[in-house]
């Protein structure tokens, strides 16, 4: 009720948003920048918070996606004059990591596992399996570089050479994101962008986060014990909530548990 008195200074507000799950393309994906966007939208222009904190638990997903988030979340914070804070819980890894670092600052656990700066590619390869029940592959182009790295086609070494260039420039884009925004911060004499993790405190002497804190405990070091948080999130659909898109939403899991599990988590 102090907001609506005058002359009466009000608790600081702190938004949170929690960033979870896999970094994916359209309205359905876990986080995507479609998705995202109201949700950003409210938690920086609602209630002129002090600052907007982020909870980031995600192995990664979309390179694209990713970015878009991250310029989303710097737009908002340069118009707003908002200051953002980041706080990993189990893992800020590959595109986790890109939203991490569109923070001013990066918290995390212990436990946390951070990083992963790099960029992959994955498949696999049938044309045996179809060779054995006699089944022929025919793919017909215009453009001799339309068709790249078929499934069901045996693997060309030129098609492995055109995606490594892809990967490469993406890889480059990612390097060029974390020293624009970490500067300074990230350590010398260690190759930060093999695609390795770290946990917290070795993070921390990486550079790659700002040092171990928890969200409430470091917010109200920052803006006082009587810090209020205004929490934000996703709105999911009826039909959503109705289960009407459990086939979806099973192969999601099923991919997103795949994402975690390269860390162990």
């Amino acid at each position: 009720m102090k907001r609506f008195i005058p002359f009466v200074k009000s608790d600081p507000v702190v938004a949170v948003v929690r960033l979870s799950g896999m970094i994916g393309a359209g309205p359905r994906a876990q986080l995507s920048d479609e998705a995202l966007a109201p949700v950003l939208e409210r938690a920086f222009r609602r209630g002129k918070p002090k600052a907007v904190a982020l909870l980031i638990n995600s192995p990664g997903g979309s390179p694209v996606q990713s970015a878009l988030i991250g310029a989303r979340i710097r737009r908002l914070s340069e118009e707003k004059e908002v200051p953002v804070h980041a706080f990993v819980e189990d893992v800020a890894a590959s595109g986790g990591y890109w939203l991490a670092c569109a923070a001013d600052d990066i918290w995390a656990d212990y436990g946390s596992i951070v990083g992963s700066i790099g960029v992959i590619s994955a498949g696999f390869g049938a044309h045996v399996l179809l060779a054995r029940q006699g089944v022929e592959r025919r793919v017909y182009t215009a453009g001799k570089s339309k068709s790249l790295l078929d499934p069901f086609q045996p693997e060309k070494e030129e098609d492995v050479a055109r995606l490594r260039v892809i990967l490469d420039d993406m890889h480059t884009g990612f390097i060029d994101w974390v020293r624009q925004r970490r500067g300074s911060k990230l350590a010398t004499g260690t190759d930060l962008f093999t695609g390795d993790v770290w946990l917290g405190a070795k993070a921390q002497d990486m550079g790659l986060i700002d040092g171990l804190a928890h969200l409430e405990p470091k917010m109200k070091e920052l803006y006082g014990d009587k810090v209020r948080f205004a929490r934000y999130g996703r709105r999911r659909s009826l039909f959503q909530r109705l289960g009407a898109t459990l086939t979806q939403d099973a192969l999601a899991g099923l991919e997103e548990r795949a994402a975690y599990a390269r860390f162990g988590l």
